[in-house]
């Protein structure tokens, strides 16, 4: 029976500090209490929970299973605790978060550094990743993603509206003259992020779909090298609306056909089906969504791009 609590802190320590001896030194015992706890957990559950060798340590499968619910149990207990001690449900604990690279670095890292700061048993861990996290096998507790995810399996709440548009800058723009029409934009050049082909794909004011043709010249596997070449006037980008209205409310940025956009890609965050929802992960959630209410605002965008979306909103 797993009835030992410091058994199970001690497990979780080991596995966020990927070390006995780093545990040993967060929890104030010795080594050699900590390699004791962790045989003695492991002779309870009655599996290898982790493979240790002289040069490092990695978890079992039957280890990363467990420590998902040792997390969210040791969690729980200390979340109670709180309540009795203060009276109020305070976030505490670790809370992971998974986002894409340049939308986290503009969006989610500044908010989990006031949340941080605001609550100092609060610890964070924000995982800047473009690719397609795997919350279970990563222990992700809350995944940020734009766009509706493809695992029908996780749970989700949409944290705001989002389009992506096309920019430029406007000294790119004063060289190669404001398109007014998507026939105007062949030959010009486009800056593409990823694996993202041709044609682009997107909706004017009449919701019809039209192709967008540009010749790729610069193309990289990181958002913020195309938002920089775009930027310095090197082409067009298609990004994410949110991540554009700092630049374009201070003219770094100019909308380009202003009457297109993509089809609704809105932000969601994502968590592992079955799991409940941690006090830390709900104050998270919520900060974002006042955080993106204010990027997400028509003023922060233009008058044209709201009136794309209430057409497009339309049944």
């Amino acid at each position: 029976m797993l009835d030992d609590l410091n058994e199970l802190r001690t497990f979780r320590r080991i596995a966020s500090l990927g070390s006995l001896t780093a545990a040993a030194r967060d929890l104030g015992v010795g080594l050699a209490v900590v390699s004791k706890r962790l045989t003695t957990l492991e002779r309870r559950a009655g599996v290898r929970l982790i493979q240790r060798t002289t040069r490092r340590l990695s978890m079992t499968d039957e280890g990363q299973a467990l420590l998902v619910q040792v997390e969210q149990a040791l969690d729980a207990i200390e979340a109670a605790e709180e309540r009795i001690a203060t009276g109020r449900d305070e976030p505490m604990g670790l809370l992971r978060v998974g986002a894409p690279v340049s939308f986290g670095r503009r969006h989610v890292a500044p908010i989990l550094g006031r949340l941080a700061a605001r609550h100092p048993r609060l610890d964070v861990d924000l995982r800047l990743d473009d690719r397609v996290t795997d919350l279970i096998g990563e222990r992700i507790e809350v995944a940020i993603r734009i766009g509706p995810p493809r695992d029908s399996t996780m749970i989700m709440r949409r944290l705001a509206e989002n389009r992506r548009i096309l920019v430029a800058a406007p000294a790119y723009l004063d060289r190669h003259g404001r398109p007014s029409k998507p026939e105007d934009l062949v030959g010009l050049e486009g800056l593409s992020y990823g694996d993202a082909t041709l044609p682009w794909r997107l909706l004017g004011l009449n919701g019809v779909e039209t192709d967008i043709r540009l010749r790729i010249r610069l193309r990289s596997d990181s958002g913020d090298a195309v938002h920089d070449w775009a930027l310095a006037g090197a082409g067009i980008m298609l990004k994410s609306a949110l991540d554009l209205a700092s630049d374009l409310a201070a003219n770094r940025l100019e909308r380009v056909l202003p009457d297109y956009a993509s089809a609704p890609s809105p932000v969601y965050a994502l968590f592992a089906s079955g799991h409940s929802l941690s006090t830390r992960a709900r104050a998270f959630v919520d900060a974002m969504i006042v955080e993106l209410t204010d990027f997400g605002s028509p003023s922060a965008i233009s008058p044209r791009q709201d009136a794309l979306g209430a057409r497009l909103s339309k049944p």
